[in-house]
């Protein structure tokens, strides 16, 4: 056992302290600001010209990380930013962004339209009786709150049926302490090459839309499109575009690639830890479900499925070293993975292992484990825990040299 007079004797010089070097040691989230860049831009070029682009930052930014990416989107020619919830809207408050910030989720207690209001956040209003307890809130505090009134065209999720929409705002307009910022709406079938539903809701907001104008009501601001909308029609743009899955550079389909140059802003990496090679007829990791058919030589990696590798993708899933695709063996462990490195085999503890993004002229992406594990992209974002640390890409140069000196 090392004592304290020992610790003090190991040279400071050989050794870096530096939280950001040591969280490279085992496994991490690259973000690339320039590609997250790249990508408002282009999605830019695609809107109306009286269009404003939402960057929608829930889940931790879809797991690419809140604050970093509300900053670079912002930067990038954002101009609103929208969340799930009260706690991710004060977090990036509290990080100094002043921007206008809805809130997508629903809120139905006093205590959080009181620290709605403090934050200076804006709130969606789903119903009447949320309304109410809004406006008591803030006639009691003595300040007028912008609200966003969302009707439900087809999605049945949140929102008042958009037949009542007339009826829902007149009230609102009623209420003291509450100032309509805008009406919206969300599509449910955004991403289906076939349009006819999309187009069926479009129509109904269009209608409720008429029927306040016909009404002397004149909304102040219109949205409706998510990232498939808005990569698929300019009509249905209006005011605001509320963007997530495309600033990320990932396309909601496949019918949707060739509208804009996206470029995925995460890469998932992790190190190798440990060598080894095993004889024909070795069991692999837990329950045995691979067994190698010949002598092998493999690599342990310290990510699992705490880190968010899905446990499905065990003996389905490739990883890329050096360029080259090496498959995963065995059960995926809570802290740790399995790799048959036999086609590498000068590999060596602490290279760098790809599970998402490119390395060399190869590329492992998101669409590509939700293929195999028949989930959508979205799913596989924001599965990466926060153990990961989200750290930000060089292009330029190599933060740290492949080995572990």
């Amino acid at each position: 056992m090392l004592g304290s007079e020992t610790l003090r004797s190991i040279p400071e010089s050989r050794h870096s302290y530096q939280l950001s070097e040591i969280i490279r040691h085992r496994a991490w989230v690259e973000i690339d600001r320039a590609a997250l860049a790249h990508n408002v831009r282009q999605i830019k070029q695609v809107l109306s010209p009286q269009t404003q682009l939402m960057a929608v930052v829930k889940a931790d930014a879809y797991g690419h990380g809140a604050v970093r990416v509300a900053q670079a989107a912002l930067q990038a020619g954002a101009s609103w930013l929208a969340t799930a919830t009260l706690g991710e809207g004060i977090e990036l408050r509290e990080a100094g962004i002043v921007a206008p910030i809805l809130l997508l989720g629903a809120i139905n207690t006093p205590q959080e339209v009181a620290a709605i209001a403090n934050w200076k956040l804006q709130p969606t209003l789903c119903n009447p009786q949320q309304a109410l307890i809004f406006s008591e809130t803030m006639v009691e505090l003595n300040k007028v709150i912008p609200v966003h009134l969302k009707l439900d065209t087809g999605m049945s999720r949140l929102g008042m049926r958009w037949e009542q929409a007339l009826e829902f705002v007149q009230l609102v307009q009623q209420l003291p302490g509450l100032k309509i910022a805008s009406i919206y709406s969300h599509f449910a079938t955004a991403d289906d090459p076939d349009p006819t539903t999309m187009q069926l809701q479009h129509q109904r907001f269009q209608e409720a839309i008429g029927q306040l104008k016909a009404a002397g009501i004149v909304p102040p601001r219109l949205h409706l499109s998510n990232s498939a909308a808005t990569l698929s029609d300019r009509n249905l743009h209006y005011d605001l575009v509320r963007v997530g899955l495309a600033l990320y550079g990932l396309y909601p389909a496949p019918h949707l690639r060739s509208r804009v140059d996206l470029q995925p802003v995460l890469q998932v990496k992790a190190r190798i830890t440990q060598v080894k090679t095993i004889p024909p007829g070795t069991g692999v990791s837990y329950g045995h479900q691979f067994i190698s058919d010949r002598e092998m030589r493999i690599a342990v990696v310290g990510i699992g499925y705490a880190d968010g590798v899905p446990r499905n993708l065990s003996n389905r899933m490739q990883v890329l070293i050096r360029g080259q695709r090496v498959p995963q063996i065995g059960a995926i462990t809570m802290d740790q993975l399995m790799l048959d490195v036999s086609s590498i085999p000068d590999l060596q503890v602490g290279e760098v292992v790809t599970l998402i993004g490119k390395d060399g002229d190869r590329e492992i992406s998101a669409d590509d484990w939700a293929d195999i594990l028949g989930t959508i992209s979205w799913e596989i974002l924001c599965g990466f825990k926060h153990r990961l640390p989200r750290v930000s890409s060089n292009r330029h140069r190599e933060q740290l040299t492949q080995t572990i000196l």
